[in-house]
């Protein structure tokens, strides 16, 4: 039996990956794509999705527009991380798949309601939709199997101001409503949280995306390499393998110009791999909180993990894993998918 996952995204490089590696692994079933406004706006997140599906020959699946704006403060966008389209260099014609009818807080709703323990849920952007979600259905923490999600910084420098994480800064009071949700989870329902103090370790290089070429029998397998001019595009023959290479392309270019080397941090595409099988993921249980009042540090995400707050533990934190584990798990699964869908 498969496990079945919704996907709750703001595609996005990596959350491109991230769903690729859940469409590649074939004990996934995604029956849902939830899109949040958060790399780039809702519209596009939405066509993004819808585009990767049909690159793939994914059979339908429902793709649900989510709201537009966080919770209580203006959205913020990072097209300068993610390229004009979330999506790197890469580019997707315009999709021929309709979006569906409901929204992403009702699909969630929906799905889990039908589904009851059976569904993880897998939030790679701003939760947004989620908490809008928990309004309309508060059973929603015992309804869900496991919630992952990839955010916040523990013990960790921020990624978007010094203590904040990129998809808790978008929305921090979406963030701190779905913790507060979650306290009274049972101890094997506390959601996995993907940090950035993990997430910063999963470093890919160009010759990972070389193996994954290769594994899909794409040429040519050697393209990127950190003395490419700028923007060179992939020439690819597999269609996946092309996207991947100016998606990521695009991705090592911004760490580069940020002083963090010819690479790209994985994070979304660990989160997924997680989702599937959290023996990954050394964890360690705290009780996590958003600050939503500080001058300096609203949206930093707080664990408490010696319980001086006096309140059970609320999330699972991954504090350790095997990078090279995972790595030659994402280069087999994506490298078969992409040549089993685009045979040479």
């Amino acid at each position: 039996m498969r496990q079945k996952i919704i996907m709750d995204v703001d595609t996005g490089i990596d959350d491109s990956l991230g769903l690729l590696y859940i469409l590649a692994s074939p004990e996934a079933e995604l029956v849902g794509i939830a899109s949040t406004a958060g790399n780039v706006p809702t519209p596009q997140v939405a066509a993004n999705n819808l585009a990767l599906l049909e690159l793939c020959r994914a059979p339908e699946i429902e793709v649900a527009l989510g709201a537009e704006a966080p919770l209580a403060i203006p959205l913020r966008t990072t097209e300068d991380t993610h390229g004009p389209q979330g999506i790197g260099y890469a580019e997707f014609p315009p999709p021929t798949r309709r979006l569906s009818d409901r929204s992403a807080a009702q699909l969630w709703v929906d799905l889990v309601r039908a589904h009851p323990g059976e569904i993880v849920g897998l939030c790679t952007g701003p939760l947004t939709n989620l908490a809008l979600a928990l309004r309309i259905e508060p059973r929603l923490p015992e309804l869900l199997g496991r919630l992952v999600v990839m955010g916040g910084a523990f013990n960790h420098p921020g990624n978007t101001t010094p203590t904040n994480e990129w998809n808790v800064h978008v929305d921090p009071e979406a963030w701190h409503e779905v913790f507060a949700a979650f306290r009274a989870a049972p101890a094997d329902r506390r959601p996995l949280v993907c940090g950035l103090n993990i997430t910063e370790t999963i470093e890919m290089f160009p010759e990972h995306l070389t193996r994954l070429a290769e594994r899909a029998e794409s040429l040519p397998a050697h393209e990127v390499s950190e003395h490419d001019a700028p923007g060179t595009r992939s020439k690819a023959s597999n269609p996946v393998v092309r996207f991947l290479t100016d998606a990521v392309r695009f991705y090592f270019e911004f760490h580069r110009q940020y002083d963090q080397g010819y690479l790209a941090h994985m994070h979304d595409p660990f989160a997924a791999a997680v989702a599937l099988d959290p023996g990954l993921a050394r964890t360690r249980a705290a009780t996590v909180d958003v600050e939503l009042g500080g001058t300096l540090t609203r949206g930093a995400t707080v664990a408490d993990w010696a319980g001086m707050w006096g309140r059970e533990p609320n999330a699972d934190i991954v504090v350790g894993t095997d990078p090279a584990v995972f790595f030659d798990r994402l280069i087999e699964r994506v490298g078969d998918f992409a040549r089993t869908v685009y045979p040479a």
